[in-house]
Formats: C-alpha cells, sequence, structure tokens
C-alpha cells in the first residue's frame, strides 16, 4: 500500500510516459481529428512537442491546445506509438493542465459539481418518464438490483448513467444474460458514476475520490470481472483510476470488459438462442474507440440468422458518437455522408452499438428509408427477447408537450414536476441531435 495520493499516482504515469515520449509525431500523423480541426499544415513532431509542455505547466502552442481540445477519443494514436505510450491519456491531462491553468480549484469543483448535477437531473428524469420502480430497481436505481444478496455474483453488470435514458438496450442486455445463464448484479446511474464528469472541468481530486469509492462498490465479484456497457466509463476507468489506484494499492481490484466483447467471447453459447431469422439488410454505425468492440459487433451481428451485413464504406472514429461533439461540422458531415451512403446501399437498418448515437440518430427514422436500430434489438429478436424502444418513440413526436403529457401517468407517479420534465425533454433529448431533422 502507497502513500500516494490519487493525484500523486496519476502523474507518475504521465512523468514516464513523458519520459518515455520520443516526440516523433506517430500519435498526430495517426489522429483523425488533425485534419478537421485545422492542424494539416503543423509538424506532427511540434504538436506533440506542445502537449508535453502543457502537462508541464498548462501551457503551451496553440497547435498543441486544439489538438488537445479537438480528442474524439478514437484511439488510433494509442497503436500509432511504438514506445507503450498512451496518446490519449496524456490529452486527457492536458486538458486537465489547462483547465488547471485557466481556473483555481473552487471555480473547477463547481464546473464539475454543476455538470454531475445536471447530469444526474437528466439521467433520473429521462429514465422515469420512461420506467416505473420495479424495472428501475432491475436497473439497479432503487434499492434492489438483479444478483443483489449476500452472495457475491459472478460479474458486475456496470451500466454507466446515461444509457439509462435508452433504457431498452441495457435490459435487452440484461435479457441477454439471463438467456445466457449468467450471474450478474446490475450497478450503475448518478450513484456510481465514474468521475469523468469531474474530470472533465480538470478537478482531478473529486474524480478520483468519486472513481475509487465507485470501485470499491463494483469490486466484489467471484471472477473479479466488471462488465461494462458505457465506453466513457471504460476509458475513465481502464486508462485513468484503476492504473492510479493500482499505483496506490499494489494490484487492480478487478478487470474491466465491454459488454459485447463479453458477448463476443460467449458466442459458442448464444449461438444456440439465436433461433428467429431476422432478414434484413444492416449497416454497423462504428466507433472504434474502445479495442475490439466493433469487431465484436461485427461478428454477433453475423452469427444472427437472416443479417444481411453491408459495407458502406464511411469511416469510422471516434469513442462514441457524443464525442465527437468537439468537431461540430466535421460531425454533422460525416452524419449526412452516412445517412446517404446507406440510403443509397438500400439498407433495411442502420445500426447502432452504443447509447449515445442510438440518442442522437433514432429520430431520423422519421426521414430516411430505413430505422434506427441497436444492435442488442436485433440479438434480441433472434433470441425472441423484445423491449419496446420508448425513447425513440418519445423523441419522433419532436413536441415537448405531447411528449410529457404521453408520459403523465408517470410523471404523476414518480412526483415529477411537469415543468422541470418538459425542461429536461427540451435541452436533454430534443436538443440531442448533431444533424437538423428534415423540414425543421
Amino acid at each position: 500500500m502507497s502513500d500516494l495520493s490519487f493525484e500523486a499516482a496519476v502523474q507518475t504515469r504521465v512523468d514516464e510516459m513523458v519520459d518515455a515520449c520520443t516526440r516523433c509525431g506517430k500519435c498526430v500523423e495517426a489522429c483523425p481529428s488533425v485534419k478537421p480541426a485545422g492542424l494539416a499544415s503543423a509538424l506532427p513532431a511540434d504538436v506533440i512537442s506542445g502537449i508535453l509542455d502543457i502537462l508541464s505547466d498548462g501551457h503551451g502552442p496553440d497547435a498543441s491546445r486544439k489538438w488537445a481540445q479537438a480528442c474524439t477519443l478514437s484511439g488510433e494514436c494509442i497503436t500509432a506509438c511504438d514506445e507503450g505510450v498512451n496518446p490519449r491519456f496524456l490529452l486527457a491531462m492536458a486538458r486537465v493542465a489547462i483547465a488547471k491553468a485557466n481556473h483555481d480549484l473552487p471555480a473547477r469543483r463547481r464546473q464539475g459539481v454543476e455538470k454531475y448535477r445536471d447530469l444526474s437531473r437528466d439521467v433520473s428524469m429521462l429514465s422515469q418518464l420512461q420506467l416505473d420502480d420495479e424495472v428501475l430497481a432491475r436497473l439497479g436505481q432503487k434499492s434492489a438490483s438483479v444478483g443483489a444478496s449476500g452472495e457475491p455474483p459472478d460479474f458486475v453488470f456496470y451500466t454507466g448513467c446515461n444509457v439509462l435514458k435508452t433504457p431498452h438496450i441495457a435490459l435487452l442486455a440484461l435479457d441477454i444474460m439471463d438467456a445466457l445463464g449468467i450471474a450478474y448484479q446490475v450497478m450503475g446511474g448518478p450513484s456510481h458514476c465514474c468521475g469523468v464528469v469531474q474530470m472533465r472541468p480538470g478537478d482531478l481530486e473529486m474524480s478520483g475520490r468519486m472513481g475509487t469509492n465507485n470501485i470499491e462498490k463494483l469490486s466484489h465479484t467471484k471472477s473479479g470481472q466488471v462488465i461494462s456497457w458505457c465506453p466513457s466509463c471504460y476509458v475513465q476507468f481502464t486508462e485513468t483510476t484503476l492504473p492510479a489506484l493500482e499505483r496506490q494499492r499494489g494490484a487492480r481490484p478487478f478487470e474491466m470488459t465491454p459488454f459485447m466483447r463479453f458477448l463476443a467471447g460467449r458466442l459458442d453459447q448464444l449461438t444456440p438462442h439465436l433461433r428467429e431469422p431476422v432478414p434484413i439488410r444492416v449497416a454497423l454505425h462504428r466507433h472504434p474507440g474502445v479495442s475490439g468492440v466493433m469487431e465484436a459487433a461485427t461478428k454477433i451481428l453475423q452469427t444472427i440468422p437472416g443479417i444481411t451485413l453491408v459495407d458502406i464504406k464511411q469511416p469510422a472514429l471516434g469513442l462514441q458518437g457524443v464525442n465527437l461533439g468537439v468537431l461540430p461540422e466535421f460531425k454533422r458531415d460525416l452524419t449526412l455522408r452516412e445517412f446517404q451512403a446507406g440510403r443509397d446501399a438500400g439498407i433495411d437498418a442502420l445500426v447502432t452499438v452504443y447509447h449515445s448515437e442510438h440518442r442522437e440518430l433514432c429520430a431520423h427514422e422519421r426521414d430516411w428509408p430505413f430505422r434506427i436500430v441497436n444492435l442488442l434489438e436485433l440479438v434480441g429478436e433472434s433470441m425472441g427477447l423484445k423491449r419496446h424502444d420508448r425513447y425513440k418513440e418519445l423523441k419522433l413526436m419532436q413536441d415537448a408537450d405531447q411528449i410529457v403529457a404521453d408520459c403523465a401517468d408517470l410523471v404523476a407517479r414518480h412526483a415529477l414536476d411537469a415543468a422541470k420534465a418538459r425542461e429536461v425533454v427540451v435541452k436533454g433529448m430534443l436538443a440531442d441531435q448533431p444533424l437538423p431533422l428534415q423540414g425543421g
């Protein structure tokens, strides 16, 4: 057990990577954000050297600052590095250093608290507009959760926070694990925050406190494995919090596996359950930021009987859809081109893997000749499992008053403030739209 603080443990990793970095610039050359961020003419070696300057005192060249802020967490930089450095982690720490240089700790902490409160409000409100207490409990949001007993479960299924806005996705994951006989406990939601919301404004101490407290809650499994859904939480835990905790304590309390990789690793177990053909042509909406997840998703799709997987030859980048928001014009162009390519290829459905792009894209089903569905919906359809996509149904209404009125029974059951619910619907649902809907 070390007497290192969390911030000191993080800093030792930063220092080691800075020492290992040769400033070759391969990470910059590999980064898909460089050109859309307007940095194509910058010398890669100068850009990464500037990042190392920022890490020392929060100050550095404009090109390096722009690169840090334009990171979509694609991860190409990690595989490009020959020195074992994780440039994605260094860019995250550069953003923390910039925030520290620009604002004092009280201001950064206030911003983190505000962001956390906004997240908690939006997640709680949008999930309560769709679910009763019994289903919320199944997702670990009430006093009970699946597998919660005196005996540790085989696995913890960690939802993260934002998937609870599109709860049919998380519920299908649980239904699939139930069918496979997997024993698990559900944890997640704002009360089990990974700490990324606090880290983004530069409050590394509070981020570590939040993440470490929840790591303790997640660590009680027979297998020593946590199955994760949210890619942001996965990156935060595996690239920042768990490595720091390992330096403090000498060991990691668990290993974390993304759900798609977990499921693809059990294809022999899953395949006999895929009994019903799903005869449609689909394209996969891809974000490769977590290694192996898109490959796992492809393998699962190809195992579903009746599926024809079409390559619409569109670029895949970013950790998930929401991370492309740092380059909004680029994101809009990518989205439009993908929709056009899907239309021209005659697909029946564009298949999302994560929740954030499903939230953003689902209402476009109204305007294009294909459905927007999540991969788990297709797995569930072949297994005879069905979960209604209530989020998409509501968002397609495109009217906040109509949405709140349509949820009146749950507004009353949860004693929600209808005016606040409307505000969340406007900001947290209808405004969550990277490309304008056609005709308004």
